[in-house]
């Protein structure tokens, strides 16, 4: 009564097991998920992860006095791999009940084991705590995947941490900040990510041994009302399965507000993605800053020239259906009627794994970003310098009032300058010639000689280098420590 059957009823064996290029695929698998995350919500996962919780029920069972064998368990022991997906295939047609299908098809092989196979169990209790493995062993993925984007980014931000750079608000030139300290803008948020996942992956408990309502009464009977016994079942089951703890209670299934707080953190990461992508699309097109570009790449079929930022681009597009993804586990947990409802399934099927799926494609091709940033020095120089002389004026009024001028008659003066240069850039395209009109102006005189100096662009870019050696410091190698094993693997990305 609690299975979800996911075959039309006409539909063949042959049909399920058939070319896979004429019928539709998920993307996120064929073209872009990694092999470990795509294996981590395959089926063979999936059902190789049932035997084994129903081979950890059956040990629980037998350490606890119930009639099961070591036979038993060890012919279930040597079958919790050789599936016959056609026969379960086959079964479930037939049944309209994938658990049932699968225990059918794991008694076929294990004849001896067949009367313990999922005793005392609902499906839950394979569904749901595969489910968390799931979500746990997606997290174990990604966690490493996020730490090597943040410590090439980290490199990168040391590399650059006093590079003056102009700063924009609006997307309007603002006062001078650096390519690194930009960077460590970007960097925050990420950090803000790997602590949030870390926090979602600790908090993750099992569903464990709960029977179909929560109640356990299915096991208090087994264990002839022995409450003990059944706390202990859980107990070792959760042990068994990798889990610290268990919840403590549960309906039919585990609260699905864990889907939530499990797929929270992924979308908070894709917000953060894309406006690091987003940045750096904003940066290309200002010829400053440029994702990787491969030798033989082409930009445009029909502009030869182009460099366009699609792997950036394909980071906004996918963490935008990341974002979007969040609206189904709420909204499925806000419908969960009483103990359970089975209209969470389906959705399920789909929201948690194309969550994990798609986070999992955005880490690997940021990796490959920040692996290979290609930053434009005399580009941004030149940028600066176009700007630069109006940011200056008031530098250049405090040196005027140093020596001897008034501090309102040299306002003025560079007021009108600012004016007429700010003509000649906007009105006729011309280059800010307001320097020029400074050091042509006799009043400006007494500080001619010190103009490089006030015009220095690193007397603008503040504390910058200084925040960001110790932001790097401080808050994110330390971050880094729990993954230093796995901190220099390179990726192949597909494009």
């Amino acid at each position: 009564e609690d299975g979800s059957w996911g075959r039309f009823p006409e539909r063949s064996v042959m049909d399920t097991f058939g070319d896979e290029f004429n019928k539709y695929r998920s993307p996120l698998v064929s073209r872009y998920a990694s092999k470990e995350m795509a294996y981590n919500f395959s089926d063979k996962k999936k059902f190789t992860t049932w035997r084994k919780l129903w081979i950890y029920l059956a040990k629980a069972e037998k350490a606890l006095g119930l009639p099961v064998t070591e036979a038993q368990v060890a012919e279930m022991e040597s079958h919790a791999e050789d599936i016959d997906f056609a026969m379960a295939a086959e079964e479930e047609s037939k049944l309209r009940h994938d658990v049932m299908a699968h225990v059918h098809t794991f008694a076929h092989c294990c004849p001896t084991a067949a009367p313990i196979i999922h005793l005392g169990a609902t499906s839950c209790y394979v569904g749901d705590n595969t489910d968390l493995i799931m979500l746990r062993d997606g997290f174990d993925i990604l966690l490493p995947k996020l730490a090597r984007v943040i410590d090439r980014l980290s490199n990168f931000a040391e590399k650059y941490a006093g590079l003056p750079t102009l700063g924009f608000t609006h997307y309007q030139p603002a006062q001078l900040t650096t390519v690194g300290k930009r960077a460590c803008l970007w960097l925050q948020d990420l950090a803000m990510d790997m602590r949030n996942l870390q926090r979602a992956r600790e908090d993750l408990r099992f569903r464990g041994v709960k029977g179909t309502t929560g109640t356990q009464a299915s096991f208090l009977q087994l264990f002839q009302g022995d409450h003990d016994k059944v706390e202990d079942l859980d107990r070792m089951v959760t042990e068994m399965a990798g889990f610290k703890k268990a919840y403590m209670v549960t309906g039919q299934t585990y609260s699905r507000k864990v889907d939530i707080d499990s797929l929270s953190p992924l979308a908070s990461m894709g917000a953060t993605i894309h406006k690091i992508c987003t940045d750096i699309r904003l940066l290309a097109n200002l010829k400053e800053i440029e994702e990787p570009f491969e030798k033989e790449q082409i930009g445009s079929s029909a502009m030869p020239y182009k460099r366009n930022p699609m792997r950036c681009e394909r980071c906004c597009s996918l963490a935008r259906h990341l974002i979007a993804l969040l609206a189904d586990p709420l909204q499925t947990a806000s419908v969960q009627w009483l103990e359970r409802t089975l209209d969470d399934s389906a959705n399920r099927r789909i929201s948690l794994p194309e969550s994990f799926l798609t986070a999992d494609i955005i880490l690997s091709t940021l990796q490959n970003i920040t692996e290979g940033l290609v930053v434009y020095p005399k580009v941004i120089e030149r940028h600066i310098h176009h700007e630069l002389p109006f940011m200056a004026t008031e530098n250049i009024i405090m040196a005027m009032v140093k020596a001897g001028g008034n501090r309102q008659d040299c306002h003025e003066k560079i007021r009108v300058l600012s004016q007429q240069a700010a003509t000649v850039v906007k009105q006729e395209g011309g280059d800010n010639d307001l320097l020029a009109r400074v050091q042509a102006d006799p009043y400006f005189a007494p500080i001619l000689g010190h103009l490089d100096n006030i015009l220095d662009p690193k007397t603008f870019i503040g504390r910058a280098p200084q925040q960001v050696a110790r932001f790097l410091s401080e808050e994110v190698r330390p971050l880094l420590e729990p993954y230093k094993a796995e901190i220099h693997v390179k990726i192949e990305l597909e494009l």
